[in-house]
């Protein structure tokens, strides 16, 4: 059968090519009677928009990209990245677009991006997990707009971006801890090339002062088996921790796993807090202490802001998102 087209499209509905033409491409100048008949012969002939064509006139891919600044395990390990893919997918689709994931973990997939991006195939770029000084970010800068999910260390008045208050969070689980009574409390941090890895820390020294030594601080890269390898450095170093926040549930899990090993209870021994409240911080043993962020929230404002860049905005402000302590079992 032939495939119809707009010209059936505007036969069917009694009207213009041109008005046809004009609801398509998002034209609010189109009467609610011609719009109802428009969309009711749409449906009646099964026309499908031909986006190649498209794309043609209103030089609009019709997609949006999203990098991960990640190696590709990072995306299956980690349930925070399946929630921003999952809100990005339902915002986009409400505008009929199209989402595409690309990583960027090494120097190749870097590449791949920056050739897909300069080739035109995208109307925009979303950011996710970007440490500073990736050359990524040089070679997207004359490319679509860009917007980041966390700010993007030393590109923050660049680089538009939506966030939750990491120190601010840090703060709330550090201060729990005092109020706990607990005297001898540790840290493992974030890759120290991110806004969670340095603002976390922050906010953990903001409460602890001169107590926060490197003696008390280890560092993960976010995985579940970095925080398992800086729990055991940090027993070593300071057997009588009795309490250790760290920078994410996933690294949390890990944690826990080495206080096990090393036969201490949680939280008898040493109470344990994360940070995100993702799905891992039900499912660990005790269930977990933790920071809230609002990912949902983030990953729409984030959104948001992309959407009114490509629609001609010139400039946008950064949105910061509160965050809240969720006491559990691990405490």
């Amino acid at each position: 059968m032939k495939r119809p087209t707009i010209h059936d499209v505007a036969a069917a509905a009694g009207v213009s090519r041109g008005t046809v033409s004009r609801l398509l491409n998002g034209d609010k100048y189109v009467s609610p009677a011609a719009r109802v008949a428009i969309e009711r012969a749409i449906s009646e002939t099964g026309y499908v928009v031909n986006r190649a064509a498209r794309s043609l006139v209103t030089q609009r891919t019709g997609s949006i990209v999203m990098v991960l600044s990640e190696p590709h395990e990072k995306l299956f390990e980690d349930p925070n990245y399946s929630t921003l893919i999952r809100v990005a997918i339902r915002m986009l689709a409400e505008r009929d677009l199209s989402l595409v994931m690309m990583l960027a973990g090494d120097e190749g997939d870097r590449e791949r991006v920056v050739r897909y991006v300069r080739g035109g195939h995208a109307d925009g770029v979303l950011l996710v997990s970007t440490h500073a000084g990736d050359p990524l970010l040089d070679a997207l800068r004359t490319g679509p707009p860009a917007v980041s999910c966390g700010a993007v260390i030393g590109r923050e008045t660049v680089i538009p971006y939506a966030a939750a208050d990491e120190r601010l969070g840090a703060r709330q689980m550090t201060e729990y801890f005092v109020g706990q009574g607990r005297k001898r409390i540790a840290m493992i941090t974030g890759p120290m090339d991110t806004p969670g890895g340095i603002q976390r820390l922050e906010g953990f020294a903001d409460v602890l002062g001169r107590k926060a030594t490197q003696k008390v601080i280890a560092h993960g890269d976010w995985t579940q088996a970095s925080g398992e390898r800086a729990m055991t450095e940090l027993l070593a170093r300071a057997p009588d921790i009795d309490a250790v926040f760290v920078a994410s549930d996933l690294m949390a899990a890990g944690a826990l796993a080495a206080l096990r090993s090393a036969g201490r209870s949680v939280p008898g021994d040493v109470a344990v807090g994360g940070f995100d409240d993702s799905p891992v911080a039900l499912s660990t043993h005790p269930p977990l202490t933790t920071i809230r962020q609002p990912l949902a929230e983030m990953a729409q404002e984030t959104l948001r802001l992309l959407l009114a860049l490509i629609d001609g905005a010139e400039h946008v402000e950064p949105v910061i998102l509160p965050t809240e302590l969720v006491i559990r079992e691990s405490t």
